[in-house]
């Protein structure tokens, strides 16, 4: 999943070679807590965490279009359950397609909404 995500990215940059990426200072995320169907919102700077339920999700970078700030938005994330130190997500997720690179777990649903720009 990750070669696709990577050569979407590739043929993205090459269609539009002149497109620039910007670092914003933190990002939005979404999550659905798929057992009680309540949606929180994590507003995040980069580097930072936050927990929802037995989800902790960290913020790596949240990357937008330089030259269209409102545009799509490119987080890379790192989710844990619970306790335990691996991973269940460790990646890119993009805003307008959120299934290209999703999160695979029973309970959690995670995707990101757009970066910070200031």
């Amino acid at each position: 999943m990750r070669n696709i995500l990577i050569a979407f990215m590739f043929c993205a940059s090459t269609a539009a070679a002149a497109q620039q990426a910007t670092s914003g200072p933190g990002g939005e995320l979404r999550v659905l807590d798929k057992v009680t169907g309540i949606i929180t919102d994590l507003s995040l700077t980069r580097g930072e965490s936050g927990r929802v339920g037995s989800l902790e999700v960290k913020l790596i970078d949240c990357r937008y279009p330089t030259s269209n700030p409102s545009g799509d938005a490119f987080a890379e994330l790192t989710v844990t359950y619970r306790d335990n130190p691996e991973p269940i997500f460790s990646g890119w997720m993009i805003a307008s397609a959120p299934a290209l690179n999703a999160m695979d777990h029973p309970r959690y649903d995670v995707w990101a909404l757009r970066c910070m720009t200031s």
